[in-house]
């Protein structure tokens, strides 16, 4: 059931372009990323989600916005770095780069690193109904855990993270998952 505050009643908001990334670790069994939203989250507070959200202005430097989104997104909420050649100690330099006030885009280029396209492969898109207030045009892409590294959200940006398996994620009760997600 959503609040009335979610519901549109007059024209048709325009989708947000968003891109959301449904990392995956081993084989089998595999796992899922999934991060917590904290409380006061504009999207989805206290729910559960894989790690994503909308195209920023940065995001179009890059020739797909939607992809680079989806690997800025990643790296804001999980620490995970999708960029060709990167290990876990060019995640350190980013964040400290990005936390000196450089765009996520800046530091990947002060580094000499670019961000791995090709690494996620693009498996659903999903619009929010013409009838709610926010409105996303969200692609989901699906990528492995680049070797050596580790989860380490940004602070604010998620309150928990776990690797579960899809079956587990949804047999739990005690998990709020947003729609998408579910």
């Amino acid at each position: 059931m959503l609040p009335p505050a979610a519901i549109n009643e007059g024209p048709p908001v325009t989708p947000r372009p968003s891109a959301t990334v449904l990392l995956i670790r081993g084989d089998d069994p595999w796992e899922l990323l999934m991060v917590h939203r904290p409380g006061g989250a504009d999207f989805a507070p206290g729910a559960y989600v894989f790690p994503g959200g909308t195209v920023h202005e940065d995001d179009q430097v890059f020739d797909d916005e939607l992809r680079a989104a989806a690997v800025r997104e990643l790296f804001e909420e999980a620490g995970i770095l999708l960029a060709d050649s990167a290990r876990d100690a060019d995640c350190a330099k980013v964040r400290n780069l990005v936390e000196k006030g450089s765009s996520f885009a800046e530091a990947l280029v002060k580094l000499g690193l670019a961000p791995a396209f090709d690494e996620l492969i693009m498996f659903a898109r999903w619009i929010t109904p013409a009838q709610l207030r926010r409105r996303f045009d969200a692609r989901f892409y699906l990528a492995r855990l680049p070797a050596g590294q580790t989860v380490r959200p940004q602070e604010g940006e998620v309150t928990d993270w776990l690797w579960i398996s899809p079956k587990g994620a949804l047999a739990n009760p005690e998990m709020t998952l947003v729609y998408a997600t579910r």
